[in-house]
């Protein structure tokens, strides 16, 4: 099963062009299935079927894994078996119509437009490790990307003239996102500075204080970092940053197939979450603003 598994990993990885953190989190989840196998005698992929899975589900549910979690190892498993379908190795995806629990979803944390400008403007940006914070902040809520898109990001990805840059999301797939007045500005702020961090060679926009591509962990460790000084009052995150760009374009805009194209999302099902979002905002600005809102005793 481990020889079967690395193939498809390295075929997710050359073949796929899959991004690091997908293959990562494939490996992670693939290891603990094949675990749960062995202890059950199942010693091939080739062996496993719709019985077999539906008893690993129920298995880990009993556990308090949550619907979320099992729908990740999930798809996992079908795009090992599809893998395996083009190998020929099986003749259907077993996992095809097998389905995961479904857990409560939750909405995505934001912060309010006013309190994450208050905190952007006050940025201290004179030291080269702190421009390069300020930018990776402005860059996250001016184009709305995911941790990996941003750490993957090439100089050649920028069009400063145009103002445009090309990101290269999930599954290989490229699209270009605007980047915003603020975010231009600092981005050419660091540029002047990453001159001096940068091994030479290097092709990464953000670099460590070794001048190589800032890794995933780093970018998480700063923007932490730069929260607590800037005097948050709550943890900041690569992915809070993004919701809260979904969610404001859309409270303005009203457009969702716009903020889908400019998130990268393949199914607008995923984007719709951020209308939902928007009403329980609408609804407390009802609650607190209807003079007919508020129940009376």
């Amino acid at each position: 099963m481990q020889d079967v598994r690395e193939a498809f990993l390295q075929d997710l990885t050359h073949g796929r062009r899959a991004s690091p953190l997908t293959v990562a989190s494939y490996r992670r989840d693939l290891e603990r299935i094949q675990a749960w196998c062995n202890e059950q005698g199942v010693t091939a992929w080739t062996e496993i079927d719709q019985h077999t899975l539906r008893r690993y589900l129920a298995w880990r549910h009993r556990r308090g894994i949550s619907g979320r979690t099992l729908q990740r190892e999930l798809a996992a498993l079908r795009s090992l078996f599809r893998y395996l379908l083009r190998e020929q190795q099986i003749g259907h995806n077993p996992a095809a119509q097998v389905r995961a629990p479904k857990s409560a979803r939750k909405l995505p944390a934001t912060l309010e437009a006013d309190q994450l400008c208050a905190l952007l403007d006050q940025t201290d940006d004179a030291e080269p490790l702190m421009a390069r914070d300020a930018a990776m902040v402005e860059l996250f809520y001016s184009s709305g990307l995911r941790l990996a898109e941003l750490v993957s990001l090439d100089l050649d990805a920028l069009d400063l003239p145009d103002g445009t840059l090309t990101v290269t999301g999930k599954g290989a797939k490229t699209r270009r996102v605007p980047i915003g007045g603020k975010a231009h500005a600092a981005i050419e702020h660091w540029l002047r500075l990453r001159a001096h961090c940068a091994t030479t060679g290097e092709s990464a926009l953000f670099v460590s204080r070794r001048g190589r591509r800032i890794h995933p962990r780093t970018v998480q460790q700063r923007l932490a970092r730069w929260a607590q000084l800037q005097g948050a009052t709550r943890g900041v995150h690569p992915h809070l940053l993004r919701h809260s760009f979904a969610s404001h374009l859309l409270e303005s805009s009203g457009d969702l197939r716009a903020v889908q194209e400019l998130l990268g999302h393949a199914d607008i099902a995923t984007t719709q979450i951020y209308t939902h979002l928007d009403f329980q905002h609408l609804a407390q600005v009802y609650d607190q603003a209807h003079p007919r809102a508020k129940k009376k005793p």
